[in-house]
């Protein structure tokens, strides 16, 4: 092995060591059989890039799940909500290897191959998406080119919520206004879903900028304000990608030529 296949399987190799040395009744692993394969050369090869906000180390998880636990919850049976939250716990821990607090969703989605949808801490449901349309509208990544760390993000994160204003901000704000988006995406309500959209851009710009790459400050502000597209941050942010939403994919094309565009959904 070599380059990042090498890397990989060292990465493998930690996790491993992690995983024997977690302590919960949760979940058992055939632990001897993982690191016969590591020590063959085993390495994770993925198509979602690394640091970009898009789950990778989730996929990972949910690939070692799947192939190592014993008495494992699999996606065929019926998935009761205590058997998701279940699932969801033992993925939080799992996934903490990576990037210190996980909440267990990325693997989650990674390991059902469903959207979930978040009602509370403890209410969670797979979630249909509406059929796409061939409309002007869309939702992308904008590909920022620089690779996100998550665990400073969450660090920072996690931080600001030590303060009061940022909780309130959080609670009466970014929460509200994020559950409106996805009960508009969700319900189809395409016109409400972009003014939604854009409340929530502004509120991510003033409140989570540090999280935003200094170099698509102006970018952002700059879909706001000539409502071509607005954007909002994947996973942690740092780098990685963005997401973003349009009325007119060709207009945000056009205001964003300098940066690659991939097309997610269609309105």
């Amino acid at each position: 092995l070599s380059g990042n296949s090498l890397e990989s399987n060292l990465n493998l190799d930690r996790f491993y060591a992690y995983l024997f040395a977690l302590q919960t009744d949760l979940v058992a692993f055939n632990l001897v059989a993982l690191k016969k394969d590591i020590q063959n050369g085993m390495y994770f090869d993925s198509s979602i890039p690394q640091g970009y906000g898009v789950g990778s180390s989730g996929a990972l998880v949910a690939a070692i799940y799947d192939k190592y636990a014993e008495d494992k919850i699999t996606v065929l049976e019926n998935l009761t909500r205590d058997k998701l939250l279940n699932l969801k716990t033992i993925f939080g821990l799992m996934e903490s290897f990576f990037h210190g607090k996980s909440s267990g969703l990325d693997p989650l989605n990674s390991y059902l191959s469903l959207p979930i949808l978040i009602n509370s801490k403890d209410s969670i449901e797979p979630a249909g998406i509406p059929s796409q349309k061939e409309g002007k509208g869309a939702v992308f990544l904008l590909d920022s080119e620089q690779i996100g760390e998550t665990e400073p993000m969450v660090s920072l994160f996690m931080n600001k919520m030590k303060h009061e204003g940022f909780r309130k901000m959080i609670s009466e704000e970014f929460s509200t206004t994020t559950d409106a988006c996805i009960d508009d995406f969700l319900q189809g309500n395409v016109k409400s879903l972009f003014g939604n959209v854009k409340a929530l851009s502004k509120i991510v710009l003033t409140n989570f900028k540090p999280m935003i790459p200094p170099a698509f400050h102006k970018v952002w502000e700059q879909g706001i304000s000539t409502n071509d597209y607005y954007l909002k941050l994947c996973g942690s942010g740092g780098g990685g990608y963005i997401l973003g939403f349009t009325e007119d994919f060709a207009k945000a094309q056009k205001s964003l030529k300098e940066y690659k565009l991939e097309l997610v959904y269609r309105f």
